[in-house]
């Protein structure tokens, strides 16, 4: 395995590596001389800049995804999870999927202006807009920076339509928020749970919420009148995916009333990150979960095409999607995606608009 890093400086991280990003021109790798030269390195640390964005909203077109728009705060994620899709994106950005990734993180501090010029725009069409679409937008530096927070507040302005998707309990915070955008019927938290065996979370997913404090976290927002959604993703073989039933029985009763999931996918530098991981953390089950990976895309770490790159092929493929079906129907959620009103979208006036003229002093 190269790259590896000392675990002493990766402490508390999910990557173990952090391999030159695939557009480098030269690879860089520490290698101590062995004369020590590497032991003094102090532990990684998180690294913030700050980038001034040109547009805030993102659009795609792919038939996997019900929404066509999203917005990412911020660019990498501290929560570290060995399996996130989006770490190959920081090698656009010079940087490395693996610990470059949890740790040089970008803030968009300009967002919610950019937010509000772009739906002030008379050919604005509303539709809901997905926070978390690639990085989760609660995750630590968010306590800092409220970069999320801002954004809400505009969509809850606008009465705009959006959708959450987290693994982190400080969603709660924007509860005065989350719950007024509730009551007109705009808004739905998605919560990301993927076990609930703390031991297995700490590894996987080191700087995101405990499980026991996601399903919490539900039970408040569920409490407040905002839907909530259980997200089971990703679910791996061999690894996770025998929770499954438990984790949408256990968000059931903390207030979710819709449920998905997702199958792991390992596109680009995740295949080497995910398996370094699992020969540092699960080397006696390694060679199985992968096994049953290559079998659910076609022999290959990752099969890239529409319709089944979220859910995988063959027989395991299958019976994980058969075994989803009957659980929500047994436990009485809604399949997928929940509906956000987009009739009542409006432009909120504007210090000297027309309308002003008329305002009694």
């Amino acid at each position: 395995m190269a790259c590896i890093i000392a675990e002493d400086r990766r402490r508390g991280r999910g990557a173990v590596s952090n391999a030159t990003g695939r557009f480098e021109v030269e690879t860089r790798e520490i290698v101590d001389d062995g004369w020590e030269s590497a032991a003094d390195l102090p532990p990684l640390s998180v690294e913030i800049t700050r980038e001034a964005a040109k547009s805030i909203i993102a659009r795609n077109t792919s038939p996997d995804l019900p929404f066509d728009r999203s917005i990412n705060p911020y660019r990498g994620c501290e929560h570290g999870c060995i399996y996130c899709f989006a770490r190959p994106s920081h090698a656009y950005l010079g940087l490395s999927p693996g610990l470059d990734f949890e740790t040089k993180l970008t803030v968009k501090p300009g967002a919610a202006d950019l937010l509000r010029k772009t739906l002030d725009k008379p050919d604005y069409t509303p539709a809901p807009i997905a926070l978390g679409a690639n990085t989760d937008p609660y995750q630590p530096i968010e306590r800092e920076h409220g970069t999320t927070r801002q954004i809400v507040e505009v969509l809850l302005a606008y009465s705009h339509p959006f959708a959450i998707t987290t693994k982190s309990a400080l969603v709660t915070r924007d509860l005065d928020l989350l719950r007024e955008a509730a009551d007109l019927g705009i808004v739905r938290v998605a919560m990301s749970v993927t076990t609930l065996d703390h031991r297995l979370s700490r590894a996987m997913e080191p700087r995101c919420s405990a499980p026991h404090a996601r399903f919490r976290a539900m039970e408040r927002l569920a409490g407040a009148g905002v839907p909530v959604m259980a997200m089971t993703a990703p679910m791996i073989p061999a690894l996770n995916d025998h929770e499954m039933e438990k984790l949408l029985e256990t968000a059931r009763d903390a207030g979710a009333t819709s449920a998905g999931y997702v199958a792991l996918r390992l596109p680009r530098e995740i295949a080497t990150l995910f398996r370094e991981w699992l020969e540092e953390h699960y080397p006696d089950r390694a060679a199985r979960i992968l096994g049953h990976i290559r079998t659910m895309h076609g022999g290959k770490d990752y099969d890239a095409q529409w319709g089944k790159r979220m859910t995988g092929t063959g027989p395991y493929a299958q019976l994980m999607a058969m075994r989803f079906k009957k659980a929500v129907a047994r436990l009485g959620l809604q399949q997928g995606r929940m509906g956000q009103r987009c009739d009542l979208f409006r432009r909120p006036p504007c210090l000297g608009d027309q309308l002003d003229l008329f305002a009694v002093g």
